[in-house]
């Protein structure tokens, strides 16, 4: 008898997450031998549940393991990786990130616990309208894709999701360890794309703090065209 897991493998499902739909379509039958068929699957590791209704294949190799950006996407579509997650990403932060961590569109915080990827948690941010995406990429990982923030709006975010206030860089190469030849690499478009994101006022007021200070570590003059 051919296993769940056979089907999906030949369906081309395989490197993918599921829905329930696509599983009734794919198994066919009744609702009683699907579930059995489920059941069994998710008993022998075969099957993974992410959430309701949610699922990927257990059991792969690291040649084809679907990365825990791609499962955030699909706990909640929308969202985007982003705080100390985003930033360990793209090396801004040297300590290991646990919870894989997203802004959300919706209206309030939701964690999911999974049994093969850990925590996720999805945070909302008072945000411009359209301006949801801004200085947010698309990232290829595997054969699946994710929307990460870029440095700079991973930063901003967290500073947005803490309500911090600026106290200086130190909390940023002291507090954060962020190296300062990392902050020297942003720009004045960085800092321009983000001006017109944010909602809350102690961002924005971050956000030009930040700005003076690097530009002040970078040497710029004022009236001079900056080097970016």
């Amino acid at each position: 008898m051919i296993t769940l897991a056979e089907q999906v493998e030949e369906s081309g499902l395989a490197d993918r997450i599921f829905s329930e739909g696509q599983l009734r379509e794919l198994l066919g039958g009744s609702d009683a031998r699907r579930y059995a068929l489920v059941h069994r699957a998710l008993k022998n590791g075969s099957l993974i549940r992410l959430k309701r209704a949610t699922y990927m294949l257990g059991r792969r190799t690291s040649n084809d393991a679907v990365h825990p950006f791609a499962v955030a996407q699909a706990l909640l579509p929308g969202s985007y990786i982003s705080f100390e997650t985003a930033l360990a990403y793209h090396g801004w932060i040297p300590e290991a990130v646990f919870t894989t961590a997203s802004v959300s569109p919706g209206r309030k915080t939701i964690t999911h616990d999974t049994p093969s990827f850990g925590q996720f948690s999805f945070h909302p941010l008072a945000l411009q309208e359209y301006q949801f995406l801004t200085s947010v990429g698309r990232e290829k990982l595997g054969k699946l894709t994710a929307f990460v923030a870029q440095p700079l709006r991973a930063l901003i975010d967290l500073v947005a999701l803490r309500k911090e206030h600026w106290s200086g860089l130190d909390w940023l190469t002291i507090g954060m360890r962020i190296d300062k030849d990392r902050l020297r690499s942003l720009g004045r478009k960085d800092f321009a794309a983000l001006r017109p994101v944010y909602k809350h006022k102690a961002a924005n007021a971050f956000l030009h703090s930040l700005e003076d200070a690097i530009l002040t570590i970078k040497g710029a003059v004022k009236g001079r065209p900056s080097d970016d």
